[in-house]
């Protein structure tokens, strides 16, 4: 069993080196890849010093610019299939997910296809968020279900466990939503094909070190493109 994390960075300096070094010690062997997007503060700089380190399980792939969230994930999970791994995880660099939860998400994929680390599966698992960012995000889950239909409580959440088969069957490049949009398109289109989607219960706490990504424009893609998807014809790759 092969098992890949992948994390999308973007001026994560402050996060990077003690997140590899958590990852790595963690049982069950698994690999990480960076997906880098030119942060101008280093970060792919420290990741190199590491694989001098962890050459055989740290990764790293460098883009020009920022790219986008959804861009770095697919690029990821392309890698990931190329070099035949079993399971590809999905978290952010800050923290707010627990490595130790990986466990969890890899534990539910001995009967799932996807694992969400779901903040809202068990009442609201938030902390140190403020209360508008809180109620958006929970009120979009909310939107999410009522729209699509989809039994999932976190649809945007982003600490994600995937079985290789479904990110085969899913057609990548036909994935539209590059921003938090796109972990709702990713488990949309994973639950119309079929594949079973689990949720494990996490506490998710708000970044201490670094920046949040977050913009109106990205909650706006997600918002209008989350009315699309019911009127979408989702089709596996051929």
């Amino acid at each position: 069993m092969r098992r890949l994390v992948i994390i999308p960075t973007y001026n994560e300096r402050e996060n990077i080196v003690r997140m590899i070094h958590t990852v790595m010690a963690l049982e069950g062997d698994y690999d990480l890849l960076i997906v880098d997007d030119g942060s101008p503060d280093g970060t792919a700089e420290l990741v190199r010093e590491e694989q001098r380190s962890f050459a055989e399980r740290l990764h790293l792939v460098e883009r020009s610019g920022k790219l986008g969230l959804g861009t770095a994930y697919i690029a990821g999970f392309k890698f990931a299939l190329e070099r035949d791994y079993d399971r590809i995880f999905e978290m952010d660099c800050d923290f707010s997910h627990n490595p130790n939860d990986l466990a969890r998400l890899d534990m539910m994929l001995d009967d799932k296809d996807v694992a969400v680390g779901s903040r809202y599966s068990k009442g609201v698992n938030v902390v140190n968020w403020p209360m508008g960012r809180l109620l958006m995000s929970y009120f979009a889950s909310k939107y999410v279900h009522i729209v699509t239909r989809m039994p999932v409580c976190d649809a945007t959440a982003g600490f994600v466990g995937y079985r290789r088969e479904v990110l085969e069957r899913i057609d990548l490049d036909a994935i539209a939503m590059n921003g938090y949009g796109f972990q709702i398109e990713m488990k949309y289109s994973a639950w119309q094909l079929g594949f079973s989607i689990g949720e494990v219960s996490i506490i998710f706490i708000d970044r201490e070190e670094g920046t949040s990504k977050m913009s109106s424009g990205i909650f706006g893609e997600a918002f209008f493109g989350v009315l699309k998807l019911p009127f979408r014809k989702i089709k596996p790759k051929a």
